[in-house]
């Protein structure tokens, strides 16, 4: 019988020192720590590679899934997680229906988004849950108000329908910190909301499995934040509800039991997937110093909505494959619960499509992919296990700074959340406007034909805040990263004239195409009508082009050796019906300055800051919703 052969014996081990050597010789010099090293926005630094050495020093690495400090996940056989779809409750009865119906297509988990609290009484939940078997759904309630009279209702109706207690899972989606954070104040002072949140969590004593806090980390994702400081104010937050409870008397398992973490997840694979691993391990961190008296408590109870703040409205089929990407991270992060939001959430109420879209887009991860099949699948990989140690400690750092000043809602009384926050925004807005970060569709490649629709609800884009009084703290504004380009695109669509640029490629043949495809794309990003062309040869030709097109801008494109000649000569024979722009930052910018030439556009122009000027001299008002 032949002996079988072991592959990799067949090939010599190769030492770091190999690969840093070969590296060195591809890199001709170059320094490696700023050609190869990835600074992330949170921060730290990520090699290019790792390898066996640099995980064996990390203190979980042998550790199992579903063994503290369930840096693994809490499961140990599978990653089932549970699909999750929210159903606005304004009728009731209809409400059921659209719940009985997505519960046969896949759905194991409902939202209830009751926009009434004041509607909230038995014989309407009588009528929601009618015919839902209890024990074989996720039950999820969201209202602004009425926390306990749900509690209440759910309790009375589990008797009612002879549910099993144990059985019976669930949330209701309780935050007063988020409240107050998003909306500067409360009905109530935050000492009393949280003496109300002690009362519902004793409420609640009687389900098991049915969680009372929701802490809605999302929100910090949506606000800007960046993953090391949404995983820090969640892990923050947490524990201020934890000192708050434990503080009225309630135990702290009881008070972990009750606890439910929602986190965004966003479009950085990897670092999303090592995200979630590292709340696991910063929660029991936290929890021990709580000391319960049950290990079981000390699991981390994770639901995952995809990002709103990279969702776009043009070419929004985009974010199908941003919300896919997101929900993968979510699983593979090991998620006990996803909420895949509709691909035109942001933008419109989404109607049955791009509902069933959504869900689908879970079942074919869970039928077709079999996501949830291997516990922890990310086990093992030097990269992901290295995230997840640098984001925990990156986390752990901020989470000690907020400690230090009192806790969370010192912080956020104080102004430093906001800042934070703010100044992370500021940061991924800049970043999205001078298009270091891409937003497919938006700011790089748009779709220049395309045109606002009109199925598009102008107010749930720029939904404005309302004055509610006199404010507790400073709110926290939710945005997206493509809320800029979203006005200037808007701007020139309702415009009554939509601004036109004739492209002008002359001169050098490799360096008119490149720069007139940039310019083509630059000015797309606004809503500007693109007129391109193949090249001219003669400037006479292609300056009696540009008049007959009657175009608002003329773009010269052309190389940087050409420009000190060929642009001078352009702009005198089209200064008087055009602007004129040329595209590059050449050597002779000054000089092409001084004969009469101001506007530039290149890779280093804030797209955001120079179309807005475009604007403004064409007379364009740019919507004032924000």
């Amino acid at each position: 019988m032949a002996q079988k052969e072991i592959l990799f014996d067949q090939f010599p081990p190769v030492s770091t020192k190999d690969w840093m050597d070969k590296i060195t010789i591809d890199l001709k010099g170059a320094d490696f720590n700023k050609k190869l090293v990835w600074k992330t926005n949170e921060g730290f630094d990520v090699k290019p590679f790792y390898r066996k050495e640099d995980v064996e020093n990390l203190a979980y690495i042998n550790t199992k899934p579903g063994s503290f400090p369930y840096i693994r996940g809490t499961k140990t056989e599978n990653n089932e997680w549970l699909i999750r779809q929210n159903i606005e409750v304004t009728n009731y009865s209809e409400a059921n229906r659209k719940a009985l119906t997505i519960l046969m297509k896949g759905i194991d988990s409902l939202g209830f988004i009751i926009s009434d609290p004041e509607s909230i009484n038995e014989k309407n939940f009588d009528l929601l849950l009618e015919r839902i078997f209890l024990g074989g759904v996720e039950l999820n309630f969201h209202s602004n108000g009425k926390a306990k009279e749900i509690i209440d209702l759910v309790i009375k109706y589990v008797e009612k329908s002879y549910s099993d207690p144990n059985q019976v899972r669930g949330a209701i989606e309780a935050d007063p910190l988020s409240r107050l954070m998003l909306n500067g104040t409360l009905c109530i002072s935050p000492e009393e909301g949280l003496d109300y949140l002690a009362s519902v969590v004793n409420s609640a004593a009687p389900l098991p499995h049915f969680r009372t806090i929701q802490i809605n980390a999302s929100n910090f994702n949506n606000a800007g934040a960046d993953i090391v400081q949404e995983l820090a104010f969640a892990i923050s937050m947490g524990s201020e509800y934890m000192m708050q409870l434990t503080d009225r008397g309630i135990s702290s398992d009881m008070a972990a039991s009750k606890i439910r973490f929602s986190f965004g997840t966003g479009s950085s694979y990897f670092p999303e997937i090592a995200k979630l691993r590292a709340a696991r391990l910063l929660w029991t961190v936290v929890l021990n110093g709580f000391r319960p008296a049950d290990a079981q408590s000390m699991k981390m109870d994770i639901h995952c909505v995809t990002s709103k703040w990279n969702k776009t409205i043009y070419d929004p089929y985009v974010n199908l494959l941003r919300t896919q990407t997101e929900a993968m991270s979510a699983i593979l992060g090991g998620t006990d619960s996803l909420t895949v939001e509709p691909f035109d959430t942001v933008f419109r109420h989404p109607d049955e499509f791009s509902e069933r879209i959504a869900r689908n887009q879970q079942l074919i991860l869970k039928e077709e992919a079999y996501f949830d099949k291997v516990a922890d699948p990310a086990a093992g990989s030097y990269y992901i296990e290295n995230l997840t140690s640098l984001i925990a400690e990156n986390a752990w750092k901020l989470f000690i700074e907020i400690e230090n000043q009192g806790g969370f809602l010192s912080c956020l009384k104080s102004g430093f959340i906001q800042k934070k926050l703010a100044d992370s925004a500021g940061k991924r807005q800049n970043d999205v406007a001078s298009r270091k970060t891409i937003l497919l569709g938006t700011n790089q490649y748009p779709n220049t034909l395309e045109k606002i629709s009109d199925s598009v609800d102008l107010k749930k884009i720029f939904e404005e805040k309302t004055d509610e009084g006199e404010l507790l703290v400073k709110p926290v504004s939710l945005s997206r990263g493509s809320v800029q380009f979203d006005k200037l695109r808007i701007a020139s669509d309702k415009s009554a004239r939509r601004p036109i640029v004739f492209l002008m490629p002359i001169g050098n043949p490799v360096m008119r195409k490149a720069r007139s495809q940039f310019s083509a794309n630059f000015f797309g990003c606004g809503g500007y009508e693109i007129i391109d062309n193949e090249g001219f040869d003669n400037i006479q030709v292609a300056v009696q082009q540009a008049i007959e097109s009657k175009a608002d801008l003329v773009v010269i494109c052309s190389s940087d050796e050409e420009y000190a000649v060929l642009a001078p000569e352009i702009f005198m024979k089209l200064r008087d019906k055009a602007i004129i722009v040329v595209a590059g930052n050449p050597a002779c910018t000054d000089e092409l300055k001084s004969k009469g030439l101001e506007h530039f556009i290149h890779v280093k122009s804030n797209v955001i800051t120079t179309l807005t000027e475009f604007h403004k001299k064409l007379g364009i008002k740019i919507l004032n919703v924000i």
